[in-house]
């Protein structure tokens, strides 16, 4: 009898970036190795109030292959209690669970410490994140509750796993954060920008993903007001919805005038339309004020498009400098320079080197790791 897995986390039919993507995608590898996979996730992951975008849902068809139960109410106690008993009944050979915020702790800390009575199950948690992005009240006791109910880690960055270390000594292994592979195959950039009706003969860079004030936006935009950039004439495309107040971002461009140096695609980027938005640019760029990982980076690898990273979290693990792309401080200053630098050197400087760490980053290396202990 083939072992049972099962992942806790977002996943179709919730339309939740990078985490979705990165649970499906896992689960395809288990079942490619032979394990017989399902995704638990979320009937209801987020209160309204703790949601900034515009929906929790996804209008893109359902993953082929794949077995996805959506039954986890993150705010209801007794469906904790009921998805708990089930999963403890189950008996799964192991438990694959996604943390990245502490909100989360008493929903999935409860259904795990019910799986825990199976005295069979190993429980495996990848931690995103331990200290969270955006501080609330609580986050530490809620974070230690949830924590309790693990066995052993998997984090994706030093910073992450450092971080763990001051709430736990459970053990914990640090891999890569594996190359998002799912997204399609590389298309020229011709064909992305015509499918995106940009135009063919530009200085395009990229900011991609969901707009929040860790990641910088300000400061890029910032960075487009610098003298060298306007000379230059590079131009912006910014891909994903704003999960933050957008007028702080509106108040820079209008200030900077920097209307025309921008293409604003600020609404949510189906998965099926990201080989688009990254094939269109030159370079991808991740301004980001502070960090853990960022699955931008892995995105940027199976695209092999050369990219600008900040020098904070577990960023520039993932960009040797100078090879794949550059690492600045995180000032907009900084940030120009490197965009400069970045066109300088050109696309072609980078592209074999990029070829080569992006064989490092293998999804199985990320199952055996979970797996190693059974």
């Amino acid at each position: 009898m083939n072992k049972k897995v099962i992942i806790i986390g977002s996943a179709w039919p919730l339309r939740a970036g990078g985490l979705a993507t990165f649970n499906e995608r896992l689960a395809k590898q288990f079942i490619e190795e032979g394990f017989d996979t399902f995704i638990y996730t979320f009937s209801l992951q987020y209160p309204s109030f703790l949601f900034p975008g515009s929906t929790q849902l996804s209008n893109e068809p359902a993953p082929a292959h794949l077995k996805i139960k959506a039954c986890i109410n993150s705010i209801n106690p007794l469906n904790w209690m009921k998805v708990g008993n089930e999963l403890k009944n189950l008996k799964p050979d192991f438990i694959v669970v996604r943390f990245w915020m502490p909100f989360f702790g008493p929903c999935l800390g409860t259904i795990l410490r019910i799986v825990n009575r199976n005295k069979f199950t190993q429980i495996i948690c990848i931690a995103d994140n331990v200290i969270p992005h955006e501080k609330r009240i609580g986050d530490k006791v809620l974070t230690k509750y949830f924590f309790s109910s693990i066995h052993r880690f998997v984090t994706m960055s030093e910073k992450v796993n450092k971080d763990l270390k001051t709430f736990t000594q459970k053990p914990s292994i640090n891999l890569v954060h594996p190359i998002y592979d799912n997204f399609g195959d590389i298309v020229s950039k011709e064909e992305a920008r015509k499918y995106l009706d940009l135009p063919v003969n530009e200085k395009i860079i990229l900011f991609f993903g969901f707009i929040r004030k860790y990641k910088g936006l300000d400061l890029l935009l910032e960075a487009m007001n610098d003298i060298r950039i306007k000379e230059a004439n590079i131009k912006l495309l910014i891909a994903g919805e704003f999960y933050d107040n957008k007028e702080e971002y509106e108040t820079i461009i209008s200030k900077y005038n920097l209307a025309k140096s921008l293409y604003l695609r600020t609404q949510f980027i189906d998965n099926s339309e990201v080989k688009y938005y990254v094939g269109a640019a030159d370079f991808v760029i991740q301004p980001y004020k502070h960090a853990t990982q960022s699955g931008v980076t892995p995105l940027a690898y199976h695209f092999e498009k050369p990219m600008l990273v900040t020098n904070v979290g577990g960023l520039a693990d993932l960009v040797p400098h100078l090879k794949v792309g550059i690492v600045t401080e995180p000032n907009s200053n900084a940030i120009a320079s490197g965009i400069i630098q970045l066109y300088e050197l050109g696309e072609t400087h980078f592209l074999k080197q990029l070829c080569e760490e992006k064989k490092k980053l293998s999804w199985d290396k990320l199952t055996a790791a979970i797996i190693e202990n059974k």
